[in-house]
Formats: structure tokens, sequence, C-alpha cells
């Protein structure tokens, strides 16, 4: 049974939290300031606390950095009335695991709770993954130390070397190609071509000459003998993007070459024995094209020998900054500009995004604005976030509307320092929209 510690100045806030999470299965204490929060966590072992962050004496980050000092494996969790980039970045520095603001949904903290313990169960084994990658924020062209990016790259370096067959799994923008190229660069065959075809790019007619090539002849305006990628990548990698867009045909033939190593050019009749490693990647979930008949099962199991799944951006927050950083400098010198960071504040936003774009709708965030930012410096003003990106699963319109709507009421009252006849104005509504917008949204004041 997992151990909570919940340490609020309101006695209301406390209670709920005991009883909620008490009814979740949990062992929960309570103290009313970090003092007592202090000697309880000399007393006894806890897995979590859950912390207020404005309390008197001492604060919730100073209550942070003392208790990681007591214990520096415990997860932290922090709430407050009005959420700040400023203040999320120094919890997240101080080692915080999260951070949301009081008027959450029981249902957000529910999930960040189990997360949270979730995490603190699989982080027994961090040490032996850091052990055996080490601390590296890179592995080839990818770059992140979360213990999800090292735990992959721990992966990547033990099937590297292996002949088996690999499909990377993951949404758009996560890097399935960087997985690949590393895979190939890791192996004995980084000497050998490393080609890539998208097979949701190319018409059905010409993929099959690009994969497999033709003779003179076998078709209008087949002048001469042409190799497929399959022949240019003998001995080597061959890297199949969009794996689940490949047409019927397609993949029976293709089925051939994983079976056999062999394949003919089209019009050809002599059989082509080539040496190639298959690396494939798709956003698509295969398993479910298995089932609606779209996709070949054969060819499914001989693809997906070793999955590797690619974890969303959303995921793997503690990322960013270290992403946010690389391309700042790949930018500012593609630019000519002198940026060397980023504001808090403006990373605080950046951390608290969803990223339905993942890696790639980063990357053209901070393009964008080192293109715009006159400072050595990225600012808020100058960090644009793109909206228009929609995940493959979709989304509820008045859902984002309310959390867009909500975060620059709780941004407009955060700037007049709460006075919502100030933050109306602010927002250029009236008073009393203000007020009905607040409370629907349960913004308290």
């Amino acid at each position: 049974m997992a151990r909570i510690l919940v340490v609020d100045d309101d006695q209301g806030m406390r209670e709920f939290l005991e009883i909620m999470l008490t009814q979740e299965g949990y062992q929960v204490s309570t103290a009313s300031d970090a003092g007592k929060a202090l000697s309880l966590c000399r007393k006894d072992k806890f897995d979590l606390v859950i912390t207020d962050l404005k309390m008197p004496k001492m604060d919730g980050i100073g209550f942070l950095r003392a208790v990681k000092d007591l214990s520096p494996d415990i997860l932290v969790i922090l709430i407050t009335a009005y959420a700040s980039g400023e203040t999320a970045v120094t919890a997240m520095n101080e080692g915080a695991y999260d951070y949301i603001e009081k008027d959450f949904a029981i249902d957000d903290l529910k999930k960040i709770v189990q997360n949270a313990l979730r995490k603190k169960g699989a982080s027994r084994d961090d040490e032996s993954i850091r052990q055996e990658v080490g601390d590296s924020a890179y592995c080839g062209n990818m770059i992140g130390n979360s213990r999800e990016m090292l735990k992959l790259y721990g992966t990547i370096k033990k099937v590297a070397d292996t002949s088996a067959n690999v499909l990377i799994l993951g949404e758009s923008g996560t890097g399935k190609e960087l997985v690949a190229r590393a895979i190939h660069e890791n192996s004995s065959r980084k000497k050998m071509p490393f080609t890539i075809i998208n097979c949701g790019g190319i018409p059905e007619n010409l993929l099959e000459s690009e994969l497999f090539g033709y003779i003179k002849g076998a078709f209008t305006g087949a002048y001469a003998d042409k190799a497929g990628l399959f022949e240019i990548a003998r001995g080597g990698t061959v890297f199949l993007d969009e794996i689940g867009e490949l047409p019927p045909l397609l993949q029976v033939k293709l089925l051939r070459v994983v079976q056999e190593k062999t394949f003919r050019r089209i019009g050809g009749t002599d059989d082509i024995h080539v040496d190639v490693r298959i690396i494939s990647a798709t956003n698509q979930n295969l398993a479910d094209n298995v089932k609606s008949g779209s996709f070949r099962e054969d060819l499914y199991y001989r693809l997906n020998v070793i999955p590797l799944h690619l974890p969303p951006l959303r995921e793997r927050k503690e990322d960013i900054p270290v992403l946010t950083e690389h391309f700042i400098e790949k930018y500012s010198r593609e630019f000519g500009k002198a940026i060397k960071t980023i504001s808090a504040y403006a990373l605080g936003l950046l951390m608290q995004y969803p990223f339905p774009g993942n890696i790639r709708e980063l990357e053209n965030i901070i393009e964008r604005s080192v293109a715009l930012e006159t400072s050595n410096i990225i600012l808020p003003e100058n960090l644009i976030l793109d909206i228009a990106d929609i995940p493959d699963a979709g989304l509820n319109l008045n859902d984002e509307i309310a959390k867009f709507e909500k975060a620059l009421i709780g941004k407009a009252l955060r700037k007049a320092k709460g006075s919502k006849t100030k933050a109306a104005e602010l927002l250029m509504i009236s008073y009393d929209s203000l007020y009905y917008r607040s409370e629907k949204l349960g913004i308290n004041s």
C-alpha cells in the first residue's frame, strides 16, 4: 500500500484529499505546515507528498527542497491557487514530480497520483538502466535524458547488431527516423547504405519500381534497367516509413523479401538475392489494421520481431528543456543571432503545452521564436504556440476552448494581482462577463 503525505494549512483541503486518497486505497497522513510534515518524514517513509505552495513559515518550494534533502527519491506534487511559469520551472528544477492548480479536476489528480506512484515503482530499476547506458542526453541524433529515452537508448544498443527486423511505433513528429538511423549507426552495417522510403508518399505504381526496380522495356518510359531500393541497400539497412500505408499487392511482394531475401525487378524473371536489415515505422495501430484486413497478418509478425515504442513528448516533458536548448543553439547559428537561452516563464509555458505535433512542433516553435526575437533571450511574447495541429485520435473542441479560455483568464488574474476588475480590462470584456466565465470554469479569485 503506497504511503502519501498531504501538507496544507487549509483544513478543508487536507480532509478532502485525505478522504479521496484513502478511498483510492492509499495510506494517507496529513500535516498543517512544512515543519510538522518534515517531522513526519524523519520518522516515517513516504512514497509521495502532495503539498500546497503557499503556506506560513515555509512555502511549498522551501519544503520541497527540505524534503528532497531528507529523501531524494520521494515524489512531490505541488498544488497552488495560481500556477505561474516561473514557479513551475523552479519547482521542476528543484525536483517536483508535477504541478497542478487548486481548481483541479478530481480525476486529473487521481491520474497524476497513479502515474507518480507507477513511476516510483519503475524507478527501482532506473539505477541499473543508467549504469548500462549512462546519463548521456544523446543517442545518434536523438536528444533526451528522461527515463523513457534512456531505456530506449539501452534497447537500441542491444538490438542494433542483430539481424532481427524492427518495427518503430509512435505518433507523428516523435523522431522515428532518428531511431532507425541510430540502430543502423550502432550496427556492423553502419558503413553500408541506409536507405529510406516513405510508403505513404509515393503512388502505388511508382512505389513498386522504387522498391524493386525494373528492367528495360518493362513499361512505357523504362528506357534502361534501374536498381530498386533493396538492391541499393545491399548489405545495409532499409527504412520503410509509414509501413501501414503499403498497398496490399506490395505487402505480398515485401513478404517475399522478408522471408526469402529475394525479389524480382518489374518485368524481370531472375530472382535477386539481397542481405538487408529491414526497419519499419508507423503511427498507426497495425494490430488493428490486421484485424480489419488492411494489413497482412503474416507480414505484420515478420516485421514486428522487435517492437520499439517511441513515447510522445507529452509523456517525457523533462526532455523539453534540453531539446529547447538544442534548437535555440541550432537556429541561432543558422540565423546568425546571439540568442543563448529562453526565459523561465517562456519555458514554463512550453512545459505546460501538450505538443500534439511532438518534437517536430517544438522545433518549429523555437525556429519561429528565434527568427522573431530581437534580444539575446527568448521571451514569452515571441513564443507562438501552434494550436493548429490535431492528434491522430482527435480532440474535443469544447474542452480545448475551455482550457484555452481558462489559461488566458488565469494569466490575466495573475497579471492583475487577483483583481477581477483589472483582469476584465486586460481581456477587454465586462466584469460581469469575467465573473460568469470564472464561475463556469471553476476559477477562484
